[in-house]
């Protein structure tokens, strides 16, 4: 792959907003920024009536939302990671992509569906097809065969043609390698299986900060720029980067190490936008569909925790 500006590799973040509240994510941000990296920070538009899965901030909270547009004017994607933090209806959904607008400017771009929420698109079982839909669900004992509505005609959490009519990008499958490209070669990809979405995109797992420093570790560092590749981390910076007043020693020693490299260190859709005028809007093949799938499949199983841990399941 050949980056813009001669450069050697790309590497961004898309941060879901889970746990994020100003006092533990600016001072994330802060240090990014200071180091040239350019990356996506998700949001929720509304501040939800019922108990949260995970909590945080919302754009209905006046201070978080001013700190968010100074954010987008430093030149990060503000992106969408549901309407708020548990289920919304179709009604609340549109009321919160229009307060998304009014704050920004613009609807957001891409997206990451939230745990839990029924309004998810896409989401549980509904993200793979035959045999690997089986192997999914025996795994997660049919736990998430029909929990997620978000394109599903009729039900009161639908709003696929609202994802289709204004979102380009939505995270779909997350791998344990640092290079994302790799085991997703074709992304963005529409499906025609998934209609209301137009492009999905991987993600490398760096969940919480222990995954994320490990992801980031030297010789991955120096794998993902040797073989020219392309990382976009899934990570959440709310929990447990900034603690206790300071960051992570780790953390910052790994992004510090990154920074000296000569990365394209952009924001998601931009990245995203990139690779599709490279590969002209990849189309999905049912081969390539079952491979991908396969593939995730089989990196979940190798690094499966069961128990309470097989929530990262969905």
């Amino acid at each position: 792959m050949n980056w813009p500006e001669n450069k050697d590799f790309a590497f961004t973040i898309f941060d879901d907003t889970d746990n994020a509240r100003l006092e533990n994510v600016r001072p994330v941000y802060d240090f990014i920024h200071e180091l040239g990296f350019r990356t996506t920070k998700s949001v929720w538009p509304s501040k939800g009536n019922d108990t949260p899965i995970f909590g945080g901030d919302t754009c209905e909270d006046p201070g978080y939302a001013e700190w968010l547009v100074e954010l987008r004017d430093k030149g990060f994607e503000i992106a969408y990671h549901m309407n708020t933090y548990h289920s919304s209806t179709r009604a609340e959904i549109i009321e919160g992509l229009e307060r998304f607008h009014s704050i920004f400017g613009h609807y957001p771009e891409s997206m990451a569906n939230h745990t839990g929420c029924a309004d998810d698109i896409y989401w549980g079982a509904n993200r793979l097809s035959g045999l690997n839909k089986f192997v999914y669900n025996f795994f997660t004992g049919f736990r998430n065969s029909a929990r997620f509505f978000g394109h599903v005609e009729g039900s009161k959490y639908f709003w696929g043609d609202i994802c289709r009519e204004f979102i380009r990008y939505c995270r779909n499958f997350v791998f344990r390698d640092i290079n994302t490209l790799k085991q997703c070669p074709f992304m963005p990809y529409h499906d025609p299986q998934r209609e209301y979405v137009n492009g999905w995109f991987a993600s490398s797992d760096g969940a919480h900060l222990e995954e994320f420093n490990d992801l980031l570790k030297e010789d991955n560092q120096d794998r993902l720029e040797a073989e020219s590749g392309c990382c976009i981390v899934y990570t959440h910076f709310g929990c447990g980067f900034y603690e206790d007043g300071k960051l992570h020693p780790g953390f910052t020693r790994l992004m510090e190490r990154l920074s000296r490299k000569n990365g394209w260190y952009v924001p998601v859709k931009q990245l995203l936008d990139h690779l599709k005028e490279q590969n002209g809007g990849h189309l999905i093949t049912n081969k390539e569909r079952k491979q991908l799938e396969r593939r995730w499949l089989m990196d979940k199983l190798r690094h499966a925790k069961f128990g309470k841990r097989q929530k990262k399941w969905t």
